[in-house]
């Protein structure tokens, strides 16, 4: 899949959904998607790939999914960069790093990334630059880590700094959305964590929206994790988040 496939202008509702298999073993992701069969975009996160290894990506990719590998690496360039060359044999379609890894690091991943899937054929996974994670707030970034900046000027300096790193795209909060879409253009792929239904629990979400309001302010794709997993009924829940979407996306 290539990049500008991935680009959201073309793709239906719930196509723009990423659902997280944030679960503990690959017998609980299978039937996780079992349960969901609608989903098109499934992300793994540290807890799964750590578990069970590429062979759920392997499992993936047999269901004819697209993959968010959502690995959030940060580390020394050297080390950044081998990372991303390994993880660019699995075929994924999203694959994060922190932005704050710093600009060395950033470029070589993404030399790494495209030399290496041009090696075994593959198209290269589109890198993501984490820029604050959505479960810090404000306060947190300021006295906790001692950043000076405001919270959504940071988060758009890690986004440009990206940008500059030769990136395509960055993972913010849908509060951030807005600014970044408005500075780092159209082409700029954003994608948004923290979504959370009206009415659901923001759990360990500091900077939340609805799934209209993330997507009206400019996110290509929305991550919603909990509201739909945990529900008595998952489909239920991921139909009317489409739902909503067509309407935002109609208006």
């Amino acid at each position: 899949m290539t990049s500008t496939q991935l680009n959201s202008g073309q793709l239906s509702p719930a196509e723009r959904i990423i659902v997280p298999l944030d679960v503990a073993t690959q017998a609980a992701a299978i039937a996780l998607m079992d349960q969901l069969p609608q989903v098109t975009f499934w992300k793994v996160g540290l807890e799964l790939f750590v578990s069970s290894g590429p062979a759920i990506l392997d499992i993936l990719k047999s269901r004819q999914k697209r993959i968010f590998l959502d690995l959030k690496l940060h580390d020394i360039p050297n080390t950044v960069a081998g990372a991303c060359r390994a993880a660019a044999r699995y075929g994924v379609d999203l694959l994060t790093l922190h932005a704050t890894a710093g600009k060395s690091a950033l470029q070589a991943a993404q030399v790494a990334v495209q030399a290496e899937a041009e090696q075994v054929k593959l198209t290269p996974p589109t890198l993501l630059a984490i820029t604050v994670l959505t479960s810090l707030s404000s306060r947190e970034l300021a006295f906790d880590l001692k950043i000076p900046l405001e919270l959504p000027e940071y988060a758009l300096q890690m986004a440009l700094l990206a940008q500059a790193s030769g990136l395509k795209g960055a993972v913010c909060s849908p509060q951030e959305v807005a600014q970044l879409r408005q500075v780092c253009g159209e082409n700029f792929l954003l994608v948004c964590p923290g979504v959370r239904p009206t009415g659901s629990r923001s759990g360990d979400q500091q900077r939340s929206l609805t799934p209209s309001a993330a997507i009206n302010a400019g996110a290509d794709y929305l991550v919603i994790g909990r509201p739909i997993t945990t529900a008595t009924d998952p489909g239920i829940i991921f139909e009317q988040i489409c739902q909503e979407l067509t309407t935002a996306l109609s208006g």
